[in-house]
């Protein structure tokens, strides 16, 4: 069967078309990197909205700027021009209700799997007691129970990225911002935990801005997939993902996911970032 994106509802929505009352708000954003080498204009008017609950991807290719986007989202980094709100509030710092995770894990060498995954509660000055409860739950949630006095040099790469996750859950933000948490997984670790960050986004109703290369991925956990053009990123195309949850594995093998695979590919050849197939 031959199926077009428009068949099975791939619905291109255009940048500009704001939801009402979005958790996220990135209007007209520029972010300029200066040195002493020169300035390098890593994202230029961009503009786009997350509504709460939400799962969204960005998908583009590597240097395009949409980690810069991620880190200006999460206060990480000062933007240039534009503004960035969530909650209705400007962003210009961390704000209290986000909680990240980043391709490398950043976990502590030294401190132990719990010690680890309870550092935002240190950080914040709060009794890591009160909170060891929580911490717990969480690592049993993601498979972890009997690791909490390990220590990362201990656990494989699909250990410590769930380690990771914890951690960006223990407080249970509302906004959870992901920089391609599993890119450096191999194939069997990054498909489980794609299932695992699915099951956890239906669950919770979380908010996820998620950053991701990977076209089978963004379609597999998004409900919205955010192409980004070359550096510096303008967004090409939004495609509404209108798939049914919960998802598994084998969705990925029906005619409605492949389409929205293909739409996805066709777009970057389009832009030439990626080159057409051989007939």
């Amino acid at each position: 069967m031959n199926l077009s994106p428009a068949s099975i509802g791939v619905a291109c929505v255009q940048p500009s078309v704001a939801p009402e009352q979005p958790l996220i708000s990135i209007r007209e954003v520029s972010k300029i990197y200066r040195s002493a080498r020169g300035n390098v204009l890593a994202l230029q008017d961009i503009t786009l909205d997350v509504n709460a609950g939400e799962f969204v991807s960005i998908l583009g290719p590597s240097g395009c700027g949409k980690s810069t986007l991620l880190k200006c989202v999460g206060g990480l980094t000062e933007i240039t021009a534009g503004a960035i709100e969530i909650g209705g509030t400007r962003v210009l710092q961390p704000p209290q209700n986000a909680g990240f995770v980043f391709q490398r894990d950043v976990l502590l060498d030294w401190r132990t799997v719990l010690e680890n995954v309870l550092l935002p509660v240190e950080f914040k000055g709060l009794d890591k007691s009160k909170w060891a409860p929580r911490a717990h739950e969480l690592l049993r949630t993601l498979g972890l129970e009997n690791c909490d006095s390990r220590y990362p040099w201990e656990l494989s790469g699909g250990m410590r990225q769930r380690v990771a996750i914890c951690r960006g859950l223990l407080m249970d933000p509302a906004l959870l911002l992901m920089d391609e948490p599993f890119g450096a997984l191999d194939a069997i670790t990054r498909d489980e935990l794609n299932l695992e960050l699915a099951r956890i986004w239906e669950k919770s109703g979380k908010t996820v801005l998620f950053i991701t290369h990977s076209i089978i991925e963004a379609v597999f956990l998004s409900g919205r997939v955010v192409v980004m053009n070359k550096m510096p990123g303008p967004i090409a195309e939004v495609v509404q993902i209108d798939l049914p949850r919960p998802r598994t594995l084998a969705d990925r093998e029906t005619p409605q996911f492949v389409t929205y695979v293909r739409h996805l590919r066709s777009v970057f050849e389009k832009l030439g970032i990626m080159k057409r197939a051989m007939p």
